[in-house]
């Protein structure tokens, strides 16, 4: 039978497809990327914010009229199932099979139940009710991640070096879904690093919902800095990088790591959702104003070429007129290199929810649209800086045309970030440049991309 997946939300959803993937090859499936050619579709869902839930929503629906064609079975995975199991088995009767995350360690079973013998889960109607409790939730094993099939090219490969979060911060419903934070064993890491590295990949993105968090719960203290130590010492890895990295967990180990470290990207991405301590203090925030000025300051003089990202939420319950001046006029002093910005969205179970001061969706959209404003005026003061520089660039495709090479610095998460588009003036063959890491010139800049040309 003929496989086809759908993978919304994250990098680390993105993992777990990788997995199922990987399984479904492993049990003799084959895998198809058209979805009119697959007997069985299995979409893995996000449920963290409203957005993403109608996502996810549209997207069960849009798949379920291939059950008109060849699609024989529709099986529906991840978050928005964890958060809203029973509420989807009433109102989705096209799908033929729900799984949780907390039943990822019998995930194969129910699957195979279904699809070898034919069995469809009975949809009992179940009392519908929110999560409130963090569940205990299965970690994959060590041998499904090693199983794993990437799907995101030759280049690079996330690595997932924990799961869940225990942060508790009043807006999110992540917790709830994936539960309390739980590290990986680092020898298990290690390995599936080694083995990523035997496929060819050459740039490992380490994330993981708060990073820093890495191996306090089974070593005692963070081992962050240490796995990324360890990670550049794999041969044939180029670069390495982290990502989601809270602003209380980035330690003086950690940034000293990156400054001496050259296959280390010199990149913090630090999601500081906003700066008025009133707003921090409201979001259950381990951090102060003044403490992220001074981590931010302590970072630059550190790493004086370091790329700075956050993230931030506008529109939080109770954030007043004077509350997003300081995070305005924050932003414009800090000048992130890389940011992006969310509208509080109203999450069930999440105590924010139940916040006084809650604030119009038009204060939001207007709110966002004023920061992302001035951070457009950012990056491009930032991008004119960069033309006449040098940069190493990875290679990963080439224009339809072929008039140019499309490719990454170091200071470029993909799918995320600015892309370099390379001028094809070179009597080089494609083979020769393509997954190669070339030094190129900047000439030209757009808001977030550069066009260069070949040294």
């Amino acid at each position: 039978m003929n496989v086809g997946f759908v993978s919304l939300g994250c990098s680390k959803n993105l993992i777990d497809t990788e997995c199922l993937i990987g399984d479904f090859k492993k049990h003799q499936f084959q895998i198809v990327n058209e979805e009119e050619k697959a007997d069985i579709l299995v979409i893995n869902t996000c449920g963290f914010i409203e957005s993403a839930k109608e996502e996810a929503i549209n997207t069960i629906l849009e798949m379920a009229e291939y059950k008109k064609q060849r699609c024989q079975y529709l099986i529906v995975m991840g978050c928005l199932v964890q958060r809203y199991y029973e509420e989807l088995i009433k109102a989705l009767p096209e799908v033929d099979l729900f799984i949780k995350i907390e039943d990822y360690d019998v995930l194969w079973d129910k699957i195979e139940d279904l699809v070898r013998r034919g069995i469809v889960e009975k949809k009992k109607n179940r009392t519908s009710k929110k999560i409130t409790e963090i569940p205990q939730m299965p970690m994959l094993t060590q041998q499904e991640f090693l199983n794993r099939t990437i799907t995101t090219g030759n280049n690079y490969a996330y690595i997932k070096i924990g799961e869940g979060c225990s942060n508790k911060c009043t807006y999110c419903a992540i917790p709830y879904i994936r539960g309390p934070f739980v590290s990986r064993k680092m020898e298990d890491i290690l390995e599936e690093a080694n083995m990523l590295v035997k496929k060819g990949i050459k740039e490992l993105i380490v994330i993981a919902q708060d990073t820093t968090k890495y191996g306090v719960d089974i070593y005692g203290e963070p081992k962050l800095a240490e796995l990324l130590e360890k990670l550049t010492k794999i041969k044939g890895i180029k670069w390495v990088r982290f990502l989601y990295a809270y602003p209380e967990g980035i330690t003086k180990e950690l940034i000293d790591v990156v400054a001496n470290n050259d296959k280390i990207a010199n990149y913090f991405d630090i999601p500081i959702q906003h700066i008025s301590n009133t707003i921090l203090k409201r979001m259950n925030r381990k951090t102060n104003k003044e403490q992220i000025e001074n981590l931010l300051k302590t970072i630059r003089e550190q790493i004086p070429n370091v790329v700075l990202r956050t993230s931030l939420i506008v529109g939080f319950p109770g954030e007043t007129k004077e509350d997003f001046e300081e995070l305005k006029e924050f932003v414009k002093k800090v000048k992130f290199d890389k940011l992006g910005t969310f509208m509080y969205s109203k999450e069930d179970g999440t105590p924010a929810e139940k916040l006084p001061d809650q604030i119009h969706g038009n204060t939001k959209k207007a709110r966002y649209h004023q920061i992302m404003k001035v951070q457009q005026e950012i990056s491009k003061e930032l991008q004119r800086k960069k033309i006449g520089k040098t940069y190493e660039v990875l290679i990963e495709d080439m224009s339809f045309d072929g008039k140019y090479y499309i490719g990454r610095t170091m200071q470029d998460v993909p799918e995320m970030d600015g892309i370099v588009y390379i001028k094809n003036k070179t009597d080089k063959k494609p083979e020769e440049i393509l997954h190669h890491f070339i030094n190129c010139k900047v000439t030209e800049v757009s808001d977030y991309d550069m066009i260069a040309e070949f040294i």
